[in-house]
């Protein structure tokens, strides 16, 4: 192994055992709490050190940096956490193991076509913020049905807390967490780099980190979004 790998491997474990002791921390447990390493904007080197540092499972928003990582990293679980086109579905269903970003009627039509008996987390946009991805939390659960009727296996719920400071986000986890419990689902996805504690203690059982483990996405030379850095 290079002196890079190896060194960005180290300090993805010290990273990765950091996340643990915050979840630790805030009262969770490293079996209840399942830890997603999202891993957008950087390259495969990445995901081997997370994989190395006992992060089994991994995701991405963009499908084309998916597809073209899960091709160089097959033994990586990959979830879908960005927002979801019909039309990536079929490029998407031989690689995904967790649909976390399922918000819409016709996603659920997609998947029973392009990946029958899929997991899926229906994503609530409990903040009820303006361009941001899930459906209201009062259409949630006639999402949670009709993906059922179409066959597909909705473990749970998903969000992503409002902007601004991790208490802000608070209100919004505790409003997931009791959905989750009316519709009687186990899993509850929430909680990011910045407001991991707080999810973890209104109920959360599956974090998405990306910074804290990888840090800041380097930026592009344009300045118009992440550069993919294939370290």
């Amino acid at each position: 192994m290079t002196a890079p790998r190896a060194a960005l491997r180290e300090q993805v474990e010290r990273n990765v055992d950091s996340i643990r002791a915050r979840i630790r921390s805030a009262g969770g447990d490293r079996r209840d709490v399942q830890l997603v390493a999202v891993t957008k904007g950087f390259g495969p080197d990445v995901v081997e050190a997370v994989l190395a540092a006992g992060v089994k499972d991994t995701a991405e928003s963009y499908a084309q940096e998916l597809v073209a990582k899960a091709a160089v990293v097959p033994d990586a679980r990959w979830h879908f956490v960005g927002r979801l086109q019909t039309n990536k579905v079929r490029q998407l269903a031989p690689v995904v193991h967790l649909w976390q970003s399922v918000d819409r009627p016709e996603l659920a039509v997609e998947l029973r076509r392009r990946a029958p008996g899929a997991h899926a987390l229906v994503q609530v946009n409990v903040g009820a913020e303006r361009g941001k991805g899930g459906c209201d939390p009062e259409e949630a659960p006639g999402l949670v049905d009709q993906l059922h009727q179409s066959g597909i296996h909705v473990a749970g719920l998903m969000a992503v807390g409002v902007a601004g400071s991790p208490e802000a986000a608070r209100p919004g986890f505790r409003r997931l967490a009791e959905l989750a419990d009316r519709l009687k689902l186990a899993e509850r996805s929430m909680g990011m780099s910045d407001d991991l504690e707080v999810a973890v203690e209104e109920g959360s059982t599956m974090v998405r980190v990306g910074r804290a483990i990888f840090g800041s996405r380097p930026s592009s030379p344009s300045g118009r979004g992440p550069a993919r850095r294939w370290v």
